[in-house]
């Protein structure tokens, strides 16, 4: 073996050993993130940034910086959130159209927490755009929960929180929450009970409580057999919207339930 095949050897094992602890950390992160450990997570998002920028893997850098954004978003800082999606963007060409599309999801989600409604639908416009031409066989295994329901769940996310903004519709976060619903495969059951129980929220803060009930009760169904500290807020929050019907005896049935299934 020569000294440069040497040399090219040990470079290919540094990055190996730096993508793989990469993913370790990313898992690690975005389960510290749903158990509410936000120093923790925080830390090991970032550390396995690093790692994934001394792997000279920017498929791995996308995906810690877009939990970084994700997290920041929720923990009420949507401009750092933007700052993360941004820079993970910064070399969109060498990220696949899932990425991409990805984390322009959180950039539409940070504009439409910090209240720019238009800058947030431009964001999800650009999502669209960019997921369109996406192909089964261009990415890494960790991507393969991005299909078309989790595109539709994801920019819904973003449409919700502009739906609650005083003087728009909720139109456009209906349809794509509704769509991620339906679509969702039961390995992503997850999935498909955070989208439900953001699109009963939407239905009971915005529409008819009778509508939303069905949709209410799906996704409890499934939240009850979930162990998730995100979960459990956002089924919170559908009951908060409940109290506007306090009136309608199924709306209270509702929020009964919902008491119980956050007690299990």
């Amino acid at each position: 073996m020569t000294i440069a095949s040497t040399v090219a050897a040990m470079v290919w094992t540094r990055r190996a050993l730096n993508a793989g602890a990469t993913m370790r950390l990313i898992v690690m992160g975005a389960s510290a993130f749903d158990a509410y450990e936000h120093e923790d997570a925080t830390r090991l998002l970032r550390f396995g940034r690093w790692c994934a920028e001394r792997a000279d893997d920017w498929h791995l850098r996308a995906s810690a910086l877009n939990w970084l954004a994700r997290q920041s978003i929720w923990c009420g800082m949507p401009d750092e959130g933007l700052t993360h999606a941004e820079d993970g963007l910064v070399r969109a060409d060498r990220l696949t159209p899932r990425e991409q599309a990805m984390l322009h999801n959180a950039r539409a989600r940070a504009w439409a927490r910090m209240g720019r409604p238009g800058q947030a639908l431009t964001a999800i416009g650009r999502s669209d755009e960019v997921f369109g031409p996406a192909k089964g066989d261009e990415d890494s295994v960790w991507m393969s929960f991005y299909d078309d329901a989790q595109h539709h769940g994801d920019t819904g996310y973003a449409a919700f929180d502009l739906a609650l903004l005083s003087g728009q519709s909720p139109a456009v976060a209906t349809a794509r929450l509704t769509k991620a619903v339906h679509g969702y495969a039961d390995v992503y059951v997850r999935s498909r009970a955070l989208s439900g129980t953001k699109l009963a929220t939407l239905i009971m803060a915005t529409g008819d409580p009778e509508e939303a009930l069905p949709v209410a009760h799906r996704a409890l169904d499934e939240v009850a057999r979930l162990r998730s500290n995100r979960a459990v807020e956002d089924v919170m929050n559908l009951s908060k919207e409940c109290r506007r019907h306090a009136g309608d005896a199924e709306v209270a049935a509702l929020r009964e339930r919902i008491a119980a299934t956050v007690r299990l």
